[in-house]
């Protein structure tokens, strides 16, 4: 696998925050050209929520963690899609795109005059993947959502915490990064149906759904028991030991989770521990918790893992986000890729989770500034001369800074 598997393949990527931007990061990672299109009143809600003159003065635009991590090796084009003209240059681009992503919630597609039968019908063979929180079709489907409130619905905050707490969200967004792992999925399924039918698809995505397998013990429990699994926080039911256990320092831990009777033999000998089979641990569990976290809070979690996955009993040092730029692991594998960005400097972007051989699919560019490959796009791809680009900025169809909505 290389930045080169996707070479030729053109994305149109409409969609904004973190899903579909993800999604569209996939392919742009394994050389798809990618031109992400916003405006300059509407612009990616991950530049900011909404704008202030403040703001758009201190170029706060491009100063977005999270937007420069899910939108490098793309093209930016900016195109108010509200005026005709910039619906027309839209289409114009759609013509000779394979892909077209957009996330917004279902309304927002009609209200401008676009869907997928409006980009079948400049394009027979394009694939539009629309990713609304809770798919295209339905009662629910032209509800407004984010990550963290799509993971209400699928049914995760009540299987998380102890029996005591309240639903415990996660606060991650879940939603968004598994809608963008599945669109990055999907898109690779319709792009070799297209290239071997030559037919276009309307790809359906719900993000509800896609949460789904993460909380599908809760699903399987209900159906199979008529009641949800237990909610232990982080003990099991039927293991013991089964925790996070404290090491040196203020803040360093390390998780044990004993399986078989055999890895308890291993940790009872070596950690001193007197507690006896199965049924004994779990009897037991608040003392036996205490012991081993006895017996773990002096140690330094890094080697405590080592030595007892030696002995083949599952442990991980539990590593803080300050932790992983210098990871060793992390560092041998080359995941970070450094690269400088106007406005930021130098900052690290993630390397896909996927290769082929030891060598990370290349990030060739960081996340565009706001409106950068205008002129790219414009004239060298539509063919637009210079004046009429000039038209359409003073029209406020284009430009490269954001504005204060005017309605």
């Amino acid at each position: 696998m290389d930045n080169r598997a996707l070479q030729g393949i053109r994305v149109i990527d409409l969609s904004m925050g973190w899903a579909g931007p993800l999604a569209a990061r996939h392919l742009a990672d394994m050389g798809a050209q990618v031109i992400k299109v916003e405006s300059c009143e509407r612009f990616d809600w991950w530049r900011s929520w909404e704008a202030t003159p403040e703001w758009i003065e201190d170029d706060g635009a491009e100063k977005s963690v999270a937007f420069n991590m899910v939108n490098r090796n793309k093209k930016n084009l900016t195109l108010d899609l509200e005026n005709p003209h910039g619906r027309a240059l839209l289409l114009d681009l759609v013509k000779e795109a394979n892909v077209v992503v957009e996330n917004y919630s279902g309304a927002v597609l009609p209200k401008l005059g676009l869907s997928y039968e409006v980009f079948k019908a400049v394009n027979p063979k394009i694939i539009l993947l629309s990713m609304p929180a809770f798919g295209a079709d339905g009662p629910w489907a032209e509800f407004r959502a984010y990550g963290s409130t799509v993971e209400q619905s699928s049914g995760l905050p009540h299987l998380n915490g102890t029996e005591n707490d309240l639903p415990t969200m996660h606060h991650v967004a879940y939603g968004d990064a598994m809608g963008g792992i599945t669109g990055g999925a999907a898109l690779l399924v319709a792009l070799r149906h297209q290239a071997r039918t030559g037919e276009g698809q309307f790809v359906d995505l719900s993000q509800v759904e896609g949460l789904f397998p993460l909380g599908i013990h809760g699903i399987l429990a209900q159906s199979a028991q008529g009641h949800p699994p237990e909610r232990n926080g982080n003990r099991h039911g039927g293991i013991a030991p089964h925790g996070v256990y404290p090491c040196q320092g203020d803040d360093d831990w390390i998780v044990i989770q004993v399986f078989t009777e055999a890895q308890w033999s291993a940790l009872k000998q070596k950690s001193g521990l007197t507690f006896g089979d199965l049924n004994d641990r779990l009897a037991h569990t608040d003392e036996l918790d205490e012991a081993l976290a006895a017996w773990t809070r002096p140690q330094e979690s890094g080697a405590l893992m080592r030595e007892l996955q030696e002995l083949s009993i599952p442990a991980a040092a539990t590593y803080k986000t300050s932790q992983l730029l210098n990871h060793e692991q992390l560092t041998a594998r080359q995941f970070w890729q450094w690269r400088e960005r106007a406005f930021v400097g130098k900052q690290p972007n993630p390397s896909a989770p996927y290769r082929a051989g030891t060598a990370p699919l290349q990030i060739d560019t960081p996340a565009p500034t706001l409106g950068e490959h205008n002129h790219d796009v414009l004239n060298g791809i539509l063919q637009l001369s210079e004046k009429k680009i000039a038209e359409l900025e003073a029209e406020g169809i284009v430009g490269t800074k954001p504005r204060m909505p005017s309605k």
